[in-house]
């Protein structure tokens, strides 16, 4: 009986979930061509393919709750997105980057701001020194942004950007660009991070204090619902909490514990949650524990469609979605015996491959020690290309499924992960939990228990605390100097000479009153204000103004 459960089960998949998707948009059939000519790969294997038993919280890919992925045939109708997060110096240096890497088959772009772009203020101000284009590219106004996008098809190419506390005014310059190139908001495909509650536990590049951030990342929900309906409005990030030194079931607990602070937040000021949550999406890290995190990142997404669908009450199966972006580990990569680099970021990015990654970054083997050469950039995305095309890891979907530890993972990171959520639900949610100070204590502890662990050897890191060798980087690191800061100070004063700024400060005072009232939208007079040429400094200052500045005791 339950052989036949389980055939009819699949074949009904197989007819009403996949063969439409198939029909619509093709499908890639691998097949064993160096071992058996005849071997033909399935798009899915369930207990109906061994003598096993039918388990229903595991399902079928495509289907609810979506532990074994968000599509039906997954990598098989097309590979993840293959980013490289990049950006450096002036608008001009990376676009010549960008096109490199779109040239050596990088599928979508992924921009790093310097920490001047990322708080708000522009190249030429006095606390910009020292920082201008060197963790990421410079972006002022309108006219980097074009340059930054010059020749890159926005009708074609989906725009992901780490940019959180300003995400407002940068999403609006790219929709200013879009439009000079003829292509409309409502075909723009990209991402913005707008995570401002992960600034505030693990990063720290925050502007305004939570009410008017929150405030900003709901009426971008609303905007982009109607004007944007293909971007994705935040990526809600675990990347920086593991990054500070969380477990791996605190990077799922506390990103979830986020994302349902930000679902609430929106439904309480009057949206609905199935028209702006099919546009959420999150972004995690692969850290070096390859089987623990194939199963985290499934028991993420099974646990985020039981949220949805059963707190939230969502109807529209595309707002149980969990969608993802990867990156690499940050924090394993070490300057001691730098080419070990390349193994681990293999190894974490297989990770988020077999866990149903919708789009990947690896990191660079130099990145310990400098920004990326385009050289290591090259290794990085050539790393994914290897693990696409000759690995056949994407030959079917969820391959480890039915492993009785992944399955085991699986159910022990979503129980714990549920414990922890449960906890911050009593103290109020994840807004409360960071002005107590909780998740920060909870992540703190975690970092400090591992360290001891490394001084003391009982974890190894190979290079580091064993295996040591006297090694060291040889060739080329890339460094920003000075003269990009003095270039776009120059750019700036000819800037502001050129535009209207009559019309600028009209936009501007615009701004001011708007921010002054609770109800009233930002979204459409941003994008009206980077048309002018205002720029990202003088937007910010504005807000600031009004909403005032972020410090820990100034919780509003």
């Amino acid at each position: 009986m339950a052989e036949n459960k389980i055939e009819s089960l699949k074949k009904s998949w197989q007819e009403n979930t996949l063969a439409p998707l198939v029909k619509r948009f093709g499908e890639r059939k691998p097949k064993f061509t160096t071992s058996a000519e005849d071997m033909i790969v399935e798009t899915v294997y369930t207990p109906a393919d061994d003598d096993g038993s039918y388990t229903e919280k595991l399902g079928l890919p495509g289907e609810y709750p979506f532990t074994r992925g968000v599509q039906p045939n997954m990598y098989r109708g097309r590979f993840w997105t293959m980013r490289q997060y990049a950006g450096f110096g002036n608008a001009k240096e990376s676009n010549e980057r960008y096109k490199f890497l779109i040239a050596q088959g990088q599928t979508g772009l992924s921009v790093a701001f310097d920490l001047p772009t990322q708080i708000g203020y522009d190249a030429d101000h006095a606390f910009a020194e020292g920082e201008v284009g060197k963790v990421g590219v410079s972006i002022s106004s309108l006219r980097d942004m074009q340059t930054l996008l010059d020749g890159i098809p926005l009708d074609k190419v989906s725009i992901s950007m780490t940019i959180n506390a300003p995400a407002a005014v940068l999403l609006a310059m790219v929709i200013a660009v879009g439009k000079q190139q003829g292509v409309s908001a409502k075909q723009l495909r990209g991402t913005i991070q707008n995570d401002i509650l992960k600034e505030y536990i693990a990063r720290g590049t925050y502007i305004f204090p939570p009410a008017p951030s929150m405030r900003l990342i709901t009426d971008i929900f609303r905007y982009c619902a109607v004007e944007v309906p293909k971007w994705n409005t935040i990526s809600i990030s675990g990347y920086h909490i593991r990054e500070a030194g969380s477990t791996a079931v605190q990077e799922v607990a506390f990103t979830l514990a986020n994302g349902i602070e930000y679902v609430q937040q929106a439904i309480n000021a009057g949206l609905d949650v199935d028209k702006f949550a099919p546009q959420l999406s999150f972004f995690f890290n692969a850290h070096n524990n390859f089987l623990e995190e194939v199963a985290k990142f499934r028991a993420a997404r099974r646990l985020w469609a039981k949220i949805m669908r059963n707190r939230f009450g969502a109807q529209n199966p595309d707002s149980w979605k969990l969608r993802f972006h990867t990156q690499t580990g940050g924090s394993t990569l070490t300057a001691q015996q730098p080419d070990n680099n390349i193994v681990r970021v293999t190894i974490q990015a297989l990770s988020a491959v077999l866990g149903g990654t919708q789009s990947l970054h690896t990191n660079s083997k130099d990145e310990a020690l400098a920004l990326p050469t385009q050289k290591s950039v090259e290794i990085a995305l050539r790393t994914q290309q290897i693990i696409a095309y000759e690995s056949g890891v994407a030959d079917t979907v969820d391959p480890l499924a039915g492993s009785y530890y992944v399955e085991w993972l699986t159910d022990e990171i979503e129980r714990r992960a549920e414990e922890y959520i449960s906890k911050i639900d009593e103290l109020g949610g994840a807004l409360r939990a960071v002005e107590e100070g909780y998740i920060q204590r909870e992540i703190q502890d975690a970092a400090y228990r591992t360290q001891r662990a490394v001084e003391k050897g009982d974890e190894v890191v190979v290079g580091v605390n064993r295996f040591q060798t006297n090694e060291h980087h040889e060739g080329e690191l890339l460094r920003v100097d000075e003269t990009v800061r003095l270039n776009q100070i120059e750019a700036l004063k000819k800037l502001r000479a050129e535009r209207d700024n009559t019309a600028v400060n009209a936009v501007l005072e615009k701004i001011e009153q708007a921010a002054r009232e609770p109800q009233a939208a930002l979204m459409p007079l941003i994008v009206e204000a980077v048309e002018t040429y205002a720029t990202l400094g003088e937007i910010c200052d504005t807000l600031r103004g009004v909403f005032g500045e972020y410090t820990p005791e100034n919780w509003v």
